[in-house]
């Protein structure tokens, strides 16, 4: 479930039409940062998806229910 998770979160980022790069400053964090999670290197914790959904400007409730939805 998580590897879906990432790919959900992959997809909103593009959506946004951010580069990991772009997503990491307004994160106030390293590129890297978002690279490990991405790629699966490192998990978000609760606070940090929220964090990062919002940082897309996507409501992270939305990704929840797409991730729920494919089971």
């Amino acid at each position: 479930r998580y590897d879906r998770l990432r790919v959900l979160l992959i997809e909103a980022r593009h959506t946004a039409r951010l580069t990991q790069a772009k997503l990491a400053e307004r994160l106030g964090r390293p590129q890297s940062f978002v690279s490990k999670y991405e790629r699966g290197e490192r998990r978000l914790d609760v606070a940090e998806f929220v964090e990062v959904a919002q940082a897309m400007g996507v409501d992270p409730i939305r990704i929840l229910r797409a991730l729920v939805a494919t089971g």
